[in-house]
């Protein structure tokens, strides 16, 4: 299995990239986010890559980010939620807009993603809110917010790291990257500011 492929970028087909490794020239099915963000044709690139076997043959999928990627395989993790789905979701929400949607539960915004109904749309913030949480913030499946039993007011590093985990991050390296973000961001960060600044911490 691929996880990471470092080259050139030298040619772009459709939806796919072309990237040169040593030679041979490796096909990489990219969402339009990531495509937009390439540098220009002949110029070195790292994708993360989620690679997928099937009865056609092997897909490769490239990301910049492992946040991206990581958020990609927890997207498919949901029935209903192929590939070209889990693309069109990170192309309109990147991880960090995703995790601040599904702790808001605002499934609207998933819904603006290209094929995804209100249905799957509200599957999607259902699934990826009932992941592991983390402690004194229960939300779960039928729940939009704190349990009852929680403190009225939730500190926005437990929100952060409830919505890292809800995208496949393990918990101690979710909790290490809320912290390494709280000392660069300072006391009392936004929220979204907050998750934005810990997913770029897993990704380093």
């Amino acid at each position: 299995m691929i996880g990471r492929l470092s080259g050139l970028f030298v040619d772009a087909e459709g939806d796919d990239a072309v990237i040169d490794v040593g030679g041979v020239g490796y096909l990489v099915r990219c969402g339009t986010r990531t495509l937009t963000r390439l540098p220009p044709l002949g110029e070195p690139v790292v994708l993360h890559i989620e690679s997928q076997t099937r009865e056609d043959g092997t897909r490769l999928f490239g990301f910049l980010s492992k946040s991206d990627r990581a958020a990609f395989v927890s997207l498919q993790a949901i029935q209903g939620v192929g590939p070209k789905a889990a693309l069109a979701v990170l192309d309109i929400l990147p991880p960090a807009e995703l995790a601040a949607a599904v702790v808001r539960d605002d499934k609207a915004a998933v819904a603006r993603a290209s094929g995804v109904g209100p249905k799957l749309a509200q599957r999607i913030v259902t699934e990826l809110k009932g992941k592991p949480l983390a402690a004194g913030l229960s939300i779960g499946p039928d729940a939009a917010g704190p349990s009852p039993s929680a403190s009225p007011v939730v500190r926005a590093s437990g929100e952060a790291v409830a919505a890292l985990l809800g995208l496949g991050i393990a918990e101690s390296a979710a909790r290490r990257a809320v912290e390494t973000a709280e000392q660069r961001l300072g006391p009392d960060p936004a929220l979204s500011a907050l998750i934005k600044a810990a997913l770029q911490e897993v990704g380093r």
